[in-house]
């Protein structure tokens, strides 16, 4: 827990300054659109919401910590997604929860973005981020790399501005990963819970359909 407070400490003011804020424009112009609209389509509850990939009674569920800037997650969502989709998503078996773990700044305004894409775009939005994980993840100017894939998404300049300063969505994803971390002690991304069992790791589909194929009735 230690370690996640610390790395949470260390990105906490960098973000200020990636959105181009300085610190005293930012503190009076968050807490203004904190229960508001955020990017003129979802409201902060919405934006917050559990992100639920497939039916939300399945008997199996499948909670993903994940950050964004992490090359394993990346490889999870290219390699092994597809087809867990496919065998258990799609046909109802199971249903996969995204839940944020950010491990950097970027991985968090990059979150930020997602939730506030709108309910029918999040997960559009989370594929694109992993698949231009390379460019947005390390060009100098992040936020005109993610300002590019929130206007590919329908935002506009505005709206993008407006989620990226908004401190009551960056604190409620730090108490996801702080709640997280203390419940599953998560101390690594990807990390899988699948029915109350921990699967570390960008492990191949064959790994899941083993832990999984026994929960199915």
């Amino acid at each position: 827990m230690r370690k996640v407070l610390m790395k949470l400490l260390i990105f906490t003011l960098p973000l200020l300054a990636l959105a181009g804020l300085p610190g005293n424009a930012a503190e009076k112009e968050q807490p203004r659109q904190a229960s508001e609209q955020m990017a003129g389509r979802v409201t902060l509850k919405e934006a917050l919401a559990d992100k639920v990939l497939g039916k939300k009674d399945a008997p199996i569920t499948i909670l993903a910590f994940e950050s964004l800037t992490c090359p394993h997650c990346a490889t999870f969502h290219r390699n092994t997604l597809p087809q867990l989709k496919k065998e258990y998503i799609d046909t109802g078996k199971a249903k996969l929860v995204f839940i944020d773990y950010p491990l950097d700044g970027r991985a968090m305004l990059a979150a930020m973005l997602a939730r506030c894409s709108g309910e029918e775009r999040y997960f559009a939005i989370i594929e694109m981020l992993f698949n231009s994980q390379q460019t947005w993840g390390r060009v100098k100017d992040v936020m005109g790399e993610l300002g590019r894939i929130g206007r590919f998404g329908g935002m506009t300049a505005d709206e993008f501005k407006s989620c990226m300063a908004n401190k009551a969505l960056f604190d409620g994803i730090k108490k996801r990963q702080f709640a997280a971390d203390k419940e599953h002690s998560i101390r690594s991304t990807p990390t899988f819970v699948i029915n109350g069992q921990k699967l570390l790791g960008a492990q191949p589909f064959a790994e899941f359909d083993k832990l999984m194929k026994p929960m199915v009735k």
